[in-house]
């Protein structure tokens, strides 16, 4: 999966692109686009052994800004409500937020 992003220069390495093949050194910067947010992560020092899910935060540091979580949080809700135009009749849930919307009813009755 990696090996895919680098070849199709997704991943970059201090501002260059990356090779599946790059020695990462501590204190490189990382970047890194994962599910329509631009990952950016700075290594800290490199483990002699392989280590476990858990522990990978003690040689990384995650700086990517808060705003593109919240920005993937609205995209995500947008998609959840955008329904085409002639895609056919509308399903009974769609039916009931509709007589929601338009009767002002309210959930806690």
């Amino acid at each position: 999966m990696v090996t895919e992003a680098c070849k199709k220069n997704h991943i970059t390495v201090n501002g260059q692109v990356a090779k599946a093949s790059k020695e990462v050194f501590p204190m490189d910067k990382i970047t890194f686009r994962k599910d329509q947010i631009i990952y950016q992560i700075t290594v800290l020092d490199i483990p002699q052994n392989r280590v476990g899910a858990k522990l990978v935060d003690i040689y990384r540091t995650d700086e990517t800004p808060p705003e593109t979580f919240a920005h993937l949080e609205l995209l995500k809700l947008s998609k959840e409500h955008y329904r085409k135009t002639g895609t056919g009749r509308p399903t009974k849930k769609d039916r009931r937020d509709l007589d929601d919307l338009e009767f002002g009813r309210d959930d806690s009755e």
